[in-house]
């Protein structure tokens, strides 16, 4: 039976405030957790109904029921199973951007877009994804679900791109709807995808990193495209001409 502290500190994990001072997380859900257990993504507890077909015994599995378990979701409807994890912070080593292919959030603020651009890196193994500091927190439950546990197989950064992309040699192509056609880049195996939010596009200190600005051609009346619809377009294309 799981105590009222146990539940106030997992209902307390959907606050970015106390998910800092904790150095915990919290991530729902019964496809996104047997991803992480397969994918032997260090869990720390994980809290479970009868109703979870989990695969495999586990010693972290705590068996709670259904009414505790509506007590510490953080769902409108309950999942079967919950979990916690640490927070890990990656940091940017020198050099690092002048290598591969990087996935760079600006201000990107939609919890559901930066889970989805965090799918789209995981499917086109591009090599790191690196967030501003004022992007959707990579830990907040919202990120996670819509990452799919993407998030636990793509090497995620947070920094201020501004300095993260300032002086690099390799091409820096920002999203931009006065950009020239994507489709006629030539080959490009390391560059930097710069990817801005919908509302405000990039902002003018990491438009001043920027080497070259892209666009998807438009045929129709749409005045612009989801973030992650436009990175996934963009992320195809290079992938592409990199065969």
């Amino acid at each position: 039976m799981l105590t009222k502290a146990e539940i106030t500190k997992l209902r307390a994990l959907d606050e970015k405030q106390y998910r800092e001072a904790a150095g915990l997380f919290v991530v729902e859900g019964a496809k996104i957790i047997s991803e992480l257990i397969a994918s032997k993504y260090p869990l720390l507890e994980i809290y479970a109904t009868d109703a979870w077909k989990n695969p495999v015994s586990d010693s972290r599995v705590r068996t709670v029921s259904a009414e505790e378990m509506t007590r510490i979701s953080h769902f409108p409807k309950p999942s079967s199973v919950l979990a916690v994890g640490r927070i890990e912070r990656v940091t940017l080593t020198a050099g690092e951007l002048g290598h591969g292919l990087t996935l760079a959030l600006d201000r990107v603020q939609d919890a559901g877009n930066v889970g989805t651009l965090l799918r789209i890196a995981d499917w086109f193994a591009i090599d790191r994804v690196v967030m501003s500091p004022d992007c959707a927190d990579l830990f907040s439950l919202k990120v996670m679900t819509a990452s799919m546990g993407s998030f636990a197989r793509v090497r995620v950064i947070s920094a201020p791109l501004d300095q993260a992309l300032a002086g690099l040699s390799v091409p820096v192509l920002g999203c931009d709807l006065e950009g020239s056609d994507v489709h006629l880049l030539p080959p490009i195996k390391d560059a930097v995808i710069v990817i801005g939010s919908e509302g405000r596009g990039l902002s003018a200190s990491v438009q001043a990193c920027v080497s070259q600005r892209i666009t998807i051609p438009r045929y129709g009346g749409a005045e612009s495209l989801n973030a992650a619809v436009a990175a996934a377009i963009v992320c195809d294309n290079l992938r592409r001409l990199a065969r």
